[in-house]
Formats: structure tokens, sequence, C-alpha cells
């Protein structure tokens, strides 16, 4: 199983490099590719420096199980703003294939219309921006999966929205082992 995760100037730390870190534990070959033009060390929104693996312009995306979106801001904005990473989330959404954001990064899928009529959930204050999307105000849930889509709340609960990443393409046995390798109680 292959998944890409992207980074854009401004990108939520935690999010990105704990999901990362989760996904290769689960045996998912995770690809970091990095949508600033002609640089791969892109500075995260604390002023956190993460170098990615690939630029988006020399990375063949027809073989990812997964595209992964952390949040934070700006970075979600400007993944927002990268058109050419949003055709290739329309494509692999059209496909059935795995699309995953946490934070504030579901607004993307909210602006495709990826979300509609699927339950999901964001950093809170973000909701609107999930335009069609099913959302539990009253008991917001740290993860949703719906089919090939999920999103995940926030930093804090960047172990749910990993683990049920490595659910979805490696199965509950795997996800399983990688919570116990990191002494983790799921919270759902």
């Amino acid at each position: 199983m292959k998944a890409i995760l992207f980074l854009a100037d401004g990108f939520e730390e935690t999010e990105a490099v704990g999901t990362i870190d989760v996904l290769r534990r689960g045996g998912i070959e995770t690809t970091v590719v990095s949508i600033v033009a002609g640089k791969k060390t892109v500075t995260g929104a604390h002023g956190i420096p993460v170098t990615a693996d690939a630029l988006f312009e020399d990375v063949d995306f027809s073989d990812a199980d997964a595209l992964v979106l952390p949040g934070g801001m700006p970075g979600s904005s400007n993944l927002n703003a990268f058109e050419p990473l949003k055709k290739l989330l329309l494509k692999q959404h059209e496909l059935g294939k795995t699309v995953a954001a946490i934070c504030a990064a579901p607004l993307v899928l909210g602006g495709l219309d990826i979300l509609k009529g699927r339950r999901a959930t964001c950093y809170p204050g973000f909701e609107s921006s999930l335009k069609g999307a099913v959302i539990n105000a009253d008991k917001p849930s740290p993860v949703e999966i719906d089919g090939h889509v999920i999103t995940g709340r926030g930093p804090g609960l960047v172990f749910d929205f990993a683990l049920a990443i490595v659910e979805s393409l490696q199965g509950k046995e795997a996800a399983r082992s990688v919570a116990e390798g990191l002494l983790y109680i799921p919270s759902r």
C-alpha cells in the first residue's frame, strides 16, 4: 500500500509528522510531497522545517492508495489554493481510493464536494467549510470514516486519524498492532 502526504507552508507539524510515522509503522509506503514550487523543505505553522521526499511535479501519483492532507493554517488554505492537488484529489475520489484530511484541511475536500452527504469532522470553527457534510455538532468525533473518505478533528487526535488510515489500507489488526506498539489507546 502507498500513501502520499502533502506539505504546504504553514502545515500543522504534529499532524504531518505524526501521521507519517504511524503510516510507516503500519507498513504503508509513505511519500511526503511538497507543493511549494522548487522547495523540498517546507516550514510548518510553528516554524518547524520538514524536508519532503519529493516535489509535487516530480511524482507519479497513479499508484497512490491514499492521499493525505495535514491541517494547520495557513497550510490548509495553501493546499486549497493549489489547483493541481485539487484535480488529483478529485480523480482519487472518483476512483474510490482513500482521501484523508485532518483539522482545517477537510475544507479542501468540502470545496470539491467530496464530503457531500458524508459524515465528516474538522477543527472547531471550520464546519461551515465542509460543504454538504453530515457533522455531529453535539458530539464531534475524533475521526470520521465514511467509505473511502477519512477526516480528523485536530492535532491532539492525530493518532486516531492516522490509525484510521492504517485500518482502511491494512486492516483492523494492523491498526491494533501499531496502536499497541505506540502504547496508545484509541479514542474511538
